[in-house]
């Protein structure tokens, strides 16, 4: 399996406006990304076939979708924080989304009391933030371009990454604000309700395509710390 270090980029998110990074990392004065720390990021190569819920086969840019293709046989694996139907008491009208970071959960507010909730991955220490935000945009299976400041300081990384799974942005994207946080999916499943981003929240992928199916443009994201 191929691995990429990347300091900052579609996956790696961090926002000098939002994120407050701990005094014991030295922060990059570009990017606002320990230097000391860095991210390590899973991209899969093109030839090797995706694990159990890397990706949704019949959805992928590009793939036929046969019942002979091997990508169509995968089956997808449960996330091991099920998504489930709660009660919920909170202020937020119905349709907002809720990041609680500490519990590393999602909740999609539903009428009648009620949320679903989903489990995330949040940023690690140096990388939570909190605030308000709002879905500007959506997008299915995102390229993933590093901004110019990373690709100076890692000139090994890919200057463009087309959509699909062996993309670090995995299915489904939702662009929070003008930052460049994201409601985003993973390839890398095994870190869901775990520390490990740069401020994205992450999904998997059959999780965030559910979200992202409920979700409009416009919809209201707390983040809480």
């Amino acid at each position: 399996m191929r691995r990429f270090v990347v300091a900052l980029g579609g996956l790696a998110c961090a926002t000098v406006a939002l994120a407050s990074p701990a005094a014991a990392y030295e922060i990059d004065p570009l990017t606002r990304q320990p230097l000391s720390d860095v991210l390590t990021v899973r991209v899969r190569p093109q030839n090797v076939l995706p694990t159990a819920n890397a990706a949704l086969p019949a959805d992928i840019p590009g793939t036929p979708g046969s019942a002979a293709d091997p990508l169509a046989s995968a089956v997808p694996q449960m996330t091991a924080i099920p998504r489930e139907t709660v009660a919920y008491s909170g202020p937020y009208a119905p349709g907002t989304i809720v990041v609680a970071t500490t519990e590393r959960r999602l909740y999609l507010v539903q009428p009648g009391g009620e949320a679903l909730r989903y489990g995330v991955g949040v940023g690690r220490p140096g990388f939570t933030w909190g605030g308000n935000q709002t879905v500007t945009m959506k997008r299915e299976w995102p390229d993933w371009r590093p901004p110019a400041e990373m690709l100076r300081r890692r000139p090994d990384l890919p200057r463009y990454m087309k959509g699909g799974i062996e993309n670090p942005l995995g299915a489904r994207a939702m662009y929070l604000g003008n930052t460049i946080y994201r409601i985003h999916g993973s390839n890398e499943p095994e870190t869901i309700g775990t520390a490990v981003s740069s401020g994205c929240i992450r999904m998997t992928n059959e999780d965030v395509t559910d979200l992202y199916s409920r979700v409009k443009v416009g919809a209201r994201v707390v983040v809480q710390r």
